[in-house]
């Protein structure tokens, strides 16, 4: 009996999370059977363009996915769920998005793909809104309110037609990741750089996938004239959560060669269905995701294993390496925009390797906004990546290293200051870490 015919014939009563993807094109009341316990719904995959105007008899819905459907405008019911604290319409045809839409406990929003030329002034009103998701729409500008979105943590605004970035984006005190690649206000010049390899498809021979992500494939090969295996990255090509992935290429090429980043080879040309990729080197199996992305509870910051600790002598190793290489992304203009642990891949040595550069943005010469500006604004999240891991540190290197532990969390205090123009740059943070 599928899903939708145990909802229908009461089967499902008591359910906190329900799922439909069934070809829907009405909303069905039967799900309002379970208004005393609904708390996660999930209508994605469907074919919904709109939502009963008692919806808000689901009185405890805290999340709401209609991602892949047909709506034209966010649907004004909404505002009528008063525990609704996540809402995701990826990938539909909204062009209109009504004032006083939302509940005022919306903390995270998804809006990726769709067609909104302009937000409402009501959304400076979502003081709790942590995480907002707009790549890849049409909007020109951000509402002056936003500026009252003191908790916005994350933000992407990517492949958009944003003409001119606002200062008070950079005065938020808690804006941590920022992805704003793909507008009309990006220079394209870009640094000076080796020339890149190009290399043939048809040199190439591939073996398994070793990962997906949003933007594409990664997958080992190897070349006819080589027997080293290598990474190879066949981009999709649509619009992802991040923005576009020409954008993430020329973020991988220019970001250039550090030990402590990913190591690229070369450009693929003469894909057989025109896709573009890129090759690099091939990280050894040694190596482990520092952290898992956020989840539902955590919002914007990543989760750890259960039992996940980290010696002090390695919390120093990795903060030293990721502050040596976002100071030389910086060097070269570049703001990775995901600076996260489940980004950095380490071995039982320590040693790290950041990369995914889907939400990096090339900000050399922005009109109006100081480069130091982007720079400051990831410090706060290498602040919150050395949070994380000073709250796993093993008990007993707290008690025995205590001035090494208190000379971290001052700097993570510096890090993480409201006040964004107080935070150290990365080359004083990487000459702070020598010397503890």
């Amino acid at each position: 009996m599928n899903t939708l015919e145990k909802l229908c014939t009461g089967k499902l009563v008591g359910s906190i999370r329900l799922s439909l993807s069934c070809d829907l094109k009405i909303f069905p009341p039967e799900i309002f059977e379970l208004a005393d316990s609904l708390e996660i719904l999930d209508l994605s995959n469907n074919q919904l363009s709109a939502l009963p105007d008692d919806f808000g008899r689901l009185k405890k819905l805290r999340i709401l996915f209609l991602s892949e459907n047909e709506f034209k405008e966010i649907p004004k019911v909404l505002a009528q769920c008063p525990e609704l604290s996540m809402i995701g319409f990826k990938s539909n045809q909204i062009s209109l998005f009504p004032e006083n839409a939302l509940p005022l406990k919306v903390q995270w929003l998804i809006l990726t793909d769709n067609k909104l030329k302009k937000l409402p002034d009501s959304i400076g009103n979502l003081t709790k809104l942590q995480k907002c998701m707009l790549a890849g729409n049409r909007l020109h500008s951000l509402p002056n309110t936003m500026a009252s979105c003191k908790n916005l943590e994350l933000l992407r605004i990517s492949a958009n037609q944003i003409e001119r970035l606002p200062s008070w984006l950079f005065a938020l005190p808690r804006l941590s990741w920022l992805a704003c690649a793909g507008n009309p206000f990006i220079n394209k010049h870009l640094l000076e750089e080796e020339e890149l390899k190009e290399i043939h498809w048809n040199d190439i021979i591939l073996h398994e996938e070793l990962g997906k992500g949003a933007s594409g494939v990664i997958s080992r090969a190897s070349l006819f004239e080589k027997e080293e295996s290598f990474a190879i990255k066949i981009f999709k090509g649509e619009v992802t959560s991040d923005g576009y992935p020409v954008d993430e290429m020329q973020a991988c090429i220019t970001a250039g060669m550090h030990e402590n980043l990913t190591t690229l080879h070369g450009k693929l040309h003469g894909h057989h269905e025109e896709k573009e990729g890129l090759v690099l080197s091939l990280i050894p199996s040694s190596y482990n995701n520092l952290g898992n992305p956020p989840n539902f509870d955590t919002c914007t910051r990543d989760t750890y294993d259960e039992n996940t600790t980290f010696v002090l002598s390695h919390i120093l190793r990795i903060a030293n390496e990721i502050a040596s290489a976002s100071a030389h992304l910086h060097s070269r203009k570049m703001m990775h925009g995901d600076l996260y642990s489940h980004n950095i891949l380490i071995n039982e040595h320590g040693h790290s390797l950041l990369g995914d550069f889907g939400a990096a943005t090339l900000y050399e010469n922005i009109d109006d906004i100081e480069c130091e500006s982007f720079e400051r604004l990831e410090v706060r999240a290498f602040g919150c990546l050395l949070e994380d891991m000073l709250d796993r540190c093993k008990s007993e290197d707290l008690s025995a290293h205590k001035e090494m532990v208190e000379a971290l969390s001052e700097l993570k205090q510096l890090c993480m200051n409201e006040k964004v123009s107080k935070r150290p740059l990365f080359r004083d943070i990487s000459n702070t870490l020598l010397k503890i």
